[in-house]
């Protein structure tokens, strides 16, 4: 299994989540309207979304991906492991709360959270718990390294510190 692949695509996912969090921070609210639309579309729920909020969502899901990342080709060592861990974790609690508001329990279908929730926000953290399950459970490869080749031996007569024979 190409696990740097996973990893590559999760770590993807989870800085363009974080991009995101940056780009709301400057004031702007696209894909919606306003604030308020913004955040109902994007969480069900009215939340302000200030430096106070979306900061530390941007700095956690940073640290995610670069973990993500890290573990799946074998780096990072326990931090990154245990970081990844919680990426899985994380996202399967999202993903199983998006289960719920499939269900019609606590969502609206008539807002465009059930929507993009339906469509976007469970398959993908579905999608991410797993692969960051496996790269987190995956016993770490060692880092490649290019094959040595042998060096010839040198003759007696020429190896180091011994005066040549005749």
């Amino acid at each position: 299994m190409n696990t740097s692949r996973l990893g590559a695509l999760t770590a993807a996912v989870l800085l363009t989540d974080a991009a995101a969090h940056l780009y709301w921070l400057t004031g702007r609210t696209w894909p919606a309207h306003d604030v308020r639309s913004l955040s109902l579309a994007v969480l069900n729920a009215e939340v302000p979304f200030t430096p106070r909020v979306l900061v530390p969502l941007a700095v956690v899901l940073t640290t995610g991906a670069v973990a993500v990342l890290a573990c799946s080709r074998g780096r990072g060592g326990l931090p990154a492991r245990l970081i990844t861990g919680a990426v899985a974790a994380g996202t399967l609690v999202r993903a199983a709360a998006g289960l719920v508001w499939i269900l019609g329990i606590g969502a609206d279908t008539a807002t465009p959270f059930f929507w993009l929730n339906l469509v976007l926000y469970t398959p993908l953290c579905v999608g991410m718990a797993a692969a960051a399950g496996l790269i987190a459970i995956r016993r770490p490869a060692r880092a490649a390294r290019p094959p040595r080749t042998p060096r010839p031996a040198a003759p007696l007569s020429q190896a180091p510190g011994r005066p040549g024979r005749p």
